[in-house]
């Protein structure tokens, strides 16, 4: 068989997440590993039995090398990506998109040229609780959906910013708890809900304003053309890394996550309709257990030259909604929703 020839750039937290997810696919194999830290690289290059570089250009002119990874600070997505794209790789980065609508933008044009595929790393649209969701709003099943709630409540502390230099900083990680954390929620109740018509709310720094420039908190009240609304409220200032809740009201019944199981409400019951999987991911317990069911999508879209449906277009729908509650907090007045252009 001849395998698809892959590459990760970046080899910090989550970089062994899409190593494991290639090591399990038959027909890829991961041939070399990228960082900028030499030592990181020769190590994680041991532990999978592949090359290592320091200089992700060398890339462009590997031909046995095909789909690459981008597990890299936000602000090198855009100039890897476009460079990527532009020598005909394929390339799956890591949310977000970039680290600004204007930089996912040109990742957008660099792939409307390419013969790669771009796609974005929103695993949590195939978790199983999703997927029920979103076929209770496309079907219909349960009336028309009124409305939608997102609750993100974690804690970062200053040893995590200080873990990194490019987090907590707006040059190099773009923002905060919206574009790093939460960008996930975010992610499915603009999936959820549709085409948004406009968005309201604000961000603050509630417990380290002395030790990031970005914020901590942010609450955010979403418009869909459908005529349904959504209420966000995200934190990295509470005590715990909790459960993020959702709940998606119908007009003939509610569906809620608690603790990534999914239950429904209608007729006075209340049914499990789903549990998070038994198996527990090699990362963190909030990453959820998709990464591998979307970079196995993601490689069997390439095999067989189909457009992968989380691609540019849909990853900057996040990134766009998240740069509107900044103007927001700037401006202090409600905002249109841009288009995706």
């Amino acid at each position: 068989m001849n395998k698809t020839g892959a590459a990760i750039i970046g080899c910090g937290a989550i970089f062994p997440l899409h190593a494991d997810a290639i090591a399990e696919l038959e027909d890829a194999e991961l041939r070399l590993v990228v960082d900028i830290d030499p030592n990181k690289a020769e190590t994680a290059a041991q532990r999978y039995g592949c090359e290592a570089a320091a200089d992700y250009k060398q890339l462009l002119h590997r031909e046995d090398i095909q789909v690459i990874h981008l597990c890299t600070p936000h602000d090198r997505h855009a100039e890897m990506a476009v460079k990527l794209l532009a020598a005909g790789k394929h390339v799956l980065t890591e949310k977000p998109l970039a680290d600004n609508p204007a930089s996912a933008q040109a990742m957008l044009e660099a792939a409307k040229d390419s013969k790669g595929q771009l796609g974005v790393t929103f695993q949590n649209r195939y978790n199983e609780a999703s997927q029920r969701i979103y076929e209770y709003i496309t079907s219909s099943e349960l009336g028309n959906l009124l409305c939608i709630k997102g609750i993100v409540t974690w804690r970062r502390d200053c040893s995590y910013y200080r873990s990194a230099a490019w987090r907590g900083k707006w040059a190099t990680e773009g923002g905060g708890l919206l574009i790093n954390q939460a960008i996930h929620t975010l992610d499915l109740l603009q999936w959820f809900g549709g085409e948004i018509s406009s968005v309201k709310g604000s961000v603050t720094a509630d417990m380290l304003e002395d030790e990031i420039e970005v914020e901590d908190t942010a609450h955010a009240r979403i418009e869909f053309s459908s005529g349904a609304s959504a209420l966000f409220y995200g934190s990295n200032a509470y005590g715990t890394d909790s459960p993020v809740e959702l709940e998606i009201v119908f007009e003939h019944g509610v569906l809620n996550q608690r603790h990534g199981s999914l239950y429904l409400r209608k007729d006075g019951q209340e049914t499990k309709l789903c549990e998070p999987p038994r198996t527990h991911s090699k990362g963190k317990s909030y990453w959820g257990t998709s990464h591998r069911k979307l970079i196995a999508d993601f490689y069997r879209h390439v095999r067989e030259n189909q457009p992968f449906w989380i691609n540019g277009e849909e990853g900057i729908k996040a990134l766009q909604l998240i740069a509107c509650l900044y103007d927001d907090t700037r401006n202090r007045r409600g905002l249109r929703y841009p288009p995706v252009r």
